[in-house]
């Protein structure tokens, strides 16, 4: 099963993804990466490993329509059948998201439903929770708001800044989404409702 990955920044879960791929723990390939940005370190990660890239810069397409409509050709083109979001900057459009209904999955730093955004790290330390983690979860219509795939849980330290906080989520993130992508290409998991039953 081919798969894409799409970034737009510094690119870490790529390369635990990529590290997955090499010690043969995903049985999954991956087939391309899909950045929006030209100089994301994600590029180079990906080049270095031999990876094709595909850069879809928006200020080089007339609108969202077109740009996705681009991106979709490639996907495509290349029998894509899993999309991969990591630290990707952009919202898909709810047309995108149906077109690929159920095959994009997004890695989020914490525990949904709790602290959906872009400020999850932050908002934890200042809600005052004893406990946080990333979340594996299928993309809706609704941001953040998709079924949930997998969970991992870490301690929030009472003097936990924001880096050390995002460090210790990192490193559970690079371990478990490496597995849910494995998941879903040996065909384990099953959507019931709301509800992920992993088999």
């Amino acid at each position: 099963m081919n798969f894409a990955v799409f970034c737009s920044g510094h690119g870490t879960n790529l390369q635990a993804i990529i590290d997955a791929c090499r010690k043969r723990r995903l049985t999954a390939k991956l087939a391309l990466v899909v950045c929006d940005n030209p100089r994301a370190y994600a590029v180079e990660r990906a080049k270095r490993a031999g990876i094709p890239v595909a850069v879809f810069g928006p200020k080089d397409f007339q609108s969202k329509k077109t740009l996705e409509a681009a991106i979709a050709k490639e996907l495509d083109r290349r029998r894509i059948k899993l999309i991969a979001l990591a630290g990707y900057m952009r919202i898909l459009s709810d047309g995108f998201v149906r077109k690929y209904r159920n095959r994009i999955i997004n890695i989020h730093p914490a525990l949904l439903p709790a602290f959906k955004g872009g400020q999850a790290i932050k908002d934890a330390i200042q809600y005052g929770v004893k406990v946080t983690g990333p979340t594996v979860h299928f993309v809706t219509e609704e941001v953040d708001g998709g079924p949930i795939i997998l969970q991992e849980t870490c301690p929030v330290k009472d003097d936990d800044t924001e880096a050390a906080l995002l460090a210790r989520v990192h490193k559970l993130e690079h371990s478990i989404y490496p597995r849910a992508i494995d998941l879903f290409a040996k065909g384990k998991l099953k959507l019931r409702g709301r509800k992920v039953i992993v088999k």
